[in-house]
């Protein structure tokens, strides 16, 4: 079970939202490349970035900070990106720059064809974004829920050869109060590509039930707000999935 540091990019600073909500943001950190360089020392073996004035924006905003995340990085290990990316010129130059995986998470429900392209041309680096609440994917930075069911939409996105799905429980995220363990296993036992979880992750008895869940086809787990606000210690975390994983 692998434990992915989120690094949410706001206006170049490191943050977490409330529910995806803009208004509803906390500053962790003024150094985006000391927070991808914290999170290696601590033993992340896979980092999470998110553009988010990008995200709503519907193109690249914060890529200074991300390149200097890249270069700090230096190819130790592998990093994943969210937020605005619309377009194969786009994912080129950040593939490029470094980064090994491109979440497309709007562009896709709103564009199938773009996912498709994009899994063709960069097969092995394209991951698909769902958000969701009740079961139903939201689009546009969380603002708007449509009438796609995210088990239906992920079983047609897996035909295009993607590395996997991350599926977010939106009316969780930034609340502290648990996975959606049964909502994400639903998920994952429907498609054959690995599933990371995300949204809501709070301490460690969360990363115990998700162990539990792996041989379902849940990969990993974004850490978001618990390691940022103490509530989990990300290197116990880790050191504590990796115990049950072996075991």
């Amino acid at each position: 079970m692998l434990l992915i540091p989120a690094i949410d990019l706001k206006d170049g600073r490191c943050v977490r939202l409330k529910q995806g909500d803009m208004n509803e943001s906390t500053t962790f950190g003024e150094d985006p490349a000391a927070m991808a360089r914290r999170w290696i020392d601590a033993g992340a073996r896979r980092l999470h970035l998110v553009d988010l004035n990008g995200a709503f924006a519907g193109k690249p905003v914060n890529e200074p900070a991300i390149k200097a995340i890249l270069r700090e990085v230096n190819g130790e290990i592998p990093v994943q990106l969210g937020g605005g990316i619309r377009d194969l010129d786009t994912i080129e130059r950040y593939l490029d720059a470094g980064l090994s995986y491109i979440i497309i998470g709007t562009a896709a429900v709103k564009n199938p064809g773009f996912l498709q392209d994009a899994a063709t041309a960069f097969g092995g680096h394209i991951i698909v974004g769902l958000d969701a609440k009740d079961g139903k994917v939201a689009t546009d930075g969380w603002s708007k829920l449509t009438g796609h069911e995210v088990i239906d939409l992920a079983r047609k996105f897996e035909g295009y050869g993607l590395e996997g799905v991350i599926y977010t429980d939106i009316g969780r995220d930034g609340m502290l109060t648990g996975i959606n363990i049964e909502a994400t296993v639903k998920l994952a036992q429907a498609l054959s590509i690995p599933v990371i979880a995300s949204g809501g992750l709070s301490n460690i008895a969360d990363i115990e039930a998700l162990c539990a869940v792996e041989s379902e086809g849940v990969e990993g787990v974004i850490c978001g707000r618990s390691i940022y606000t103490g509530d989990l210690d990300f290197t116990a975390g880790q050191a504590r999935a990796d115990e049950l994983s072996l075991g």
